[in-house]
């Protein structure tokens, strides 16, 4: 036996993972994230639309994601006694959605000021 076992498999030996897309709601900790997933199913009988959100922590290495950034999670070995996501991307920053709604709100002042 003198091969060496590496304990760090490959993504695709480890087999599908679930992965969910939500918003960060707070920052938990140190490299700790809560994240909110929503989604949303037609009523059995009545046939509304309903929205039902969960929280899952999540762990985010480099402590990048802020509050309100839209990030994907993918599920992991378990990390603490509730934590068992990993942060794999920030789709969304909060800091670029927020400069994008002050630079439309300025182009709407502007158009309405040249009127």
């Amino acid at each position: 036996m003198s091969e060496e076992v590496n304990s760090a498999a490959p993504a695709a030996a480890r087999g599908h993972r679930k992965s969910r897309r939500g918003t960060v709601v707070k920052r938990s900790g140190d490299k700790t994230v809560s994240v909110l997933v929503e989604r949303r199913y037609a009523h059995p009988v009545y046939g509304k639309q309903i929205t039902v959100g969960k929280k899952y922590l999540a762990h985010d290495e480099r402590n990048e994601c802020g509050v309100g950034d839209v990030v994907v999670i993918d599920e992991t070995r378990p990390l603490s006694a509730r934590k068992r996501w990993r942060v794999v991307k920030i789709v969304v920053s909060a800091k670029a959605r927020e400069a994008a709604a002050e630079a439309k709100a300025e182009a709407i002042e502007a158009k309405e000021e040249g009127k």
